[in-house]
């Protein structure tokens, strides 16, 4: 039988609004946390009972919960246009947070260190996009931009607009990246010959390609790291 009882009629210690302010809001769990941001679930169920329903559509994964749109959370009987929009902007900011811009002191001396300053801007996207960010000689970004944008398996990028950029940030070295929403890990050919032809091209610009980043769940390839830039 579904739990029909509104959130303000759960005992105390159960509540979320209250647990948070007694215990802090870090003792709540991800349901708990949904709920608060809800705030009134419907007629047939809880706030608390509603964001379960939502969180088990997504198998409780919270990156599956940020792929999800407005419109796509509208499909939950008892979430409106109001609350979709409430859960989508607490997810965008989370998300922002963490792809707060890294120091322009601060050098890029690894793939990881470019991963952090990359995987916000793709890691929750359905489509694929590509990106670069583009370096000083002393290794610090100077720029950070989508070069192209596509559909589920790939995407159309220009060298000649991706070297424009990097000429007009004067930059010497460049981090390619760009995801795979399927989730493969593997470049495909058409990355591996983009890769090299990238990095030709650079070459006669006296620029770098210094990696080129693949990003997919919640993880990452680098070319460089694995030996394949070359």
């Amino acid at each position: 039988m579904m739990d029909t009882l509104p959130v303000k009629s759960l005992a105390e210690e159960d509540r979320p609004r209250e647990k948070a302010m007694r215990l802090g809001i870090r003792s709540l769990s991800n349901s708990e946390l949904l709920a608060i941001l809800i705030n009134s679930g419907s007629s047939r169920e809880s706030a608390l009972t509603l964001s379960r329903r939502i969180l088990s559509h997504v198998d409780n994964d919270l990156h599956e919960l940020a792929r999800l749109r407005a419109n796509q959370l509208c499909d939950f009987n008892g979430i409106g246009k109001a609350k979709a929009v409430k859960i989508e902007a607490a997810l965008e900011l989370g998300r922002r947070r963490q792809k707060q811009e890294t120091s322009e002191r601060e050098i890029i001396r690894s793939s990881r260190q470019a991963y952090h300053i990359l995987a916000p801007q793709l890691m929750d996207l359905r489509h694929e996009e590509f990106w670069v960010l583009f370096l000083s000689r002393k290794m610090t970004k100077v720029g950070l931009e989508r070069m192209s944008s596509g559909g589920m398996h790939g995407t159309v990028v220009d060298p000649k607009i991706i070297f424009q950029k990097a000429l007009t940030c004067h930059a010497y070295a460049l981090i390619l990246a760009h995801n795979h929403p399927s989730g493969n890990a593997r470049p495909s050919m058409q990355d591996i010959s983009l890769t090299k032809r990238l990095v030709k091209a650079a070459e006669l610009l006296e620029m770098k390609v210094v990696d080129h980043l693949i990003i997919y769940d919640q993880s990452y390839y680098s070319f460089q790291d694995e030996g394949d830039l070359s």
